[in-house]
């Protein structure tokens, strides 16, 4: 491969990279083709970018980006299928889903600005929320209270409002 090529798919890969909020890093060497394609489908379906990369040219990717993806470098041996996503918990969920006897295998994530090695830690991405979810959550706590009033006023209203009639229609003295 020429040194131009290597550069052009350097820069691709980190404009994906930059794209997508979340990654995965996911061994795929003991599929065979037909599990692959099963994979990219589902992949597909969850909207998830499937891209298989050499682990060098992803490493130089990384390195050309801000920040420090260190942390990752351990991890870029072997095969490597990269899983890209808006959501960080999506490509979890697909991998526990998908993942008879460690196939695809986690290598390791980056999600919610956060690295996440080794296979292990499966169980904690898939429980990450999503924004959304943690908007509705911060939404929902907020409106508990504001609830709470609106319904103690509403239930009040009729004594309030007995209170003033009878305070109301009270002789002056």
């Amino acid at each position: 491969m020429r040194k131009e090529d290597k550069s052009t798919i350097i820069e691709q890969i980190a404009a994906t990279v930059k794209e997508y909020g979340h990654f995965y890093l996911v061994d795929v060497t003991a599929m065979d083709a037909a599990a692959t394609s099963a994979l990219r489908r589902d992949c597909f379906k969850s909207d998830i970018k499937l891209m298989v990369v050499k682990n060098t040219l992803f490493h130089k990717a990384l390195e050309s980006l801000e920040g420090d993806f260190s942390p990752l470098y351990s991890s870029l041996k072997g095969t490597t299928a990269v899983m890209f996503s808006n959501t960080a918990n999506v490509p979890a969920k697909l991998i526990k889903d998908k993942a008879k006897d460690g196939i695809p295998g986690l290598k390791a994530a980056y999600a919610e600005e956060s690295f996440y090695i080794g296979a292990d830690q499966l169980d904690a991405l898939v429980s990450i929320k999503s924004k959304n979810e943690v908007i509705a959550d911060i939404v929902a706590l907020l409106q508990s209270p504001a609830k709470n009033v609106i319904s103690a006023l509403q239930s009040g209203g009729n004594t309030l409002h007995g209170v003033l009639k009878t305070l109301g229609e009270r002789p002056e003295a």
